[in-house]
């Protein structure tokens, strides 16, 4: 099987190629036989019915400082396509949510992964709140006085923009840390959004745990654990991956959130688990591949891969 698969990525001149999933999304899809395109979000439109984007043919190879080749530029239609992989860093913004409206609109054509409506209505911190007995105690809210009472109840507390990603803007707060109206007050003049606020977990010294789930299947895990006198275990923010085993409460959280997943199309999908607690469901542009199989040994992209073309036969 040969199929024509899109990408739409950050700047791939930029991308850590011993790192970034989406480059080995493309390596696996090239060694497979798959043709590739590259476009960045802003090459994306929609004109009269048709759902275009101007990029370019492209081939990757795992060199230092000489990492990919691309084609002339062309404006292609997406439609004309068998996969579509939407794979662009957050922030969810407006911008990434019109993206995905426009994607929505080839559906009957082309597999968008992962699927573009249920990433717009799954954002990681808002999805796990379907699984509240899995999840910490979470409070989203904008009211000032509400985040003090729920960190009056709970004590240490998490607090974060409710569309943030990578670990930026993550502020651990004590009982009785003086700079909660600070930073509400940061966040304000920011935007107007929501805060998400959970009840720290000690645990996360240990690790925060990444998921990896395949079509809604576990295929194993790695642990971030956080630099020295950090509490954000993020790999952006210096955290250490480290191999791990699942535990009999991560493939009991897999169970319940899969079937969810598989349903909806999210076939490549990042889960946190911190101690037994479930804190962010990612499907908007997992990481996490290249070292999960550098720990297992296992190909993980194929079995991804494989999911896909399982769909279009």
């Amino acid at each position: 099987m040969t199929l024509k698969v899109a990408i739409q990525m950050d700047p791939i001149d930029a991308i850590d190629i011993n790192a970034d999933s989406s480059f080995r999304i493309a390596e696996e899809a090239q060694s497979r036989g798959h043709e590739l395109f590259y476009y960045t979000p802003d090459k994306l439109a929609y004109r009269e019915g048709k759902v275009l984007a101007r990029g370019w043919p492209l081939h990757v190879q795992r060199v230092e400082g000489d990492h990919f080749t691309l084609g002339e530029m062309a404006e292609v239609d997406l439609a004309d396509f068998d996969v579509v992989w939407l794979r662009q860093d957050p922030p969810f913004d407006m911008g990434y949510i019109t993206t995905t409206h426009i994607l929505d609109m080839i559906r009957d054509t082309t597999l968008v992964v992962n699927n573009p409506f249920w990433v717009r209505n799954y954002p990681e911190k808002l999805l796990v709140l379907d699984f509240p007995d899995l999840t910490p105690p979470t409070m989203i809210a904008r009211d000032l006085q509400m985040l003090r009472d729920f960190r009056d109840q709970h004590g240490d507390v998490i607090l974060k923009p409710l569309y943030g990603n990578g670990g930026a803007g993550v502020f651990k707060l004590s009982r009785d840390d003086s700079n909660i109206a600070s930073l509400h007050e940061l966040f304000s003049g920011i935007n107007n959004e929501p805060l998400i606020m959970q009840k720290f977990l000690p645990d996360v010294s240990a690790g925060d745990k990444r998921v990896i789930l395949v079509d809604g299947e576990p295929v194993g895990a790695i642990n971030r654990v956080p630099a020295k006198g950090e509490t954000r275990s993020n790999m952006h923010v210096g955290g250490r991956p480290e191999k791990v085993d699942l535990t009999d409460r991560d493939r009991e959280i897999c169970d319940r959130i899969g079937p969810l997943l598989r349903e909806k199309g999210q076939i490549f999908v990042g889960i946190d688990v911190i101690g037994k607690w479930l804190t962010e469901i990612n499907v908007t542009s997992p990481t996490g591949l290249q070292e999960l199989e550098r720990f297992d040994g296992t190909n993980v992209t194929a079995k991804i891969w494989e999911a896909i073309e399982g769909r279009l036969t």
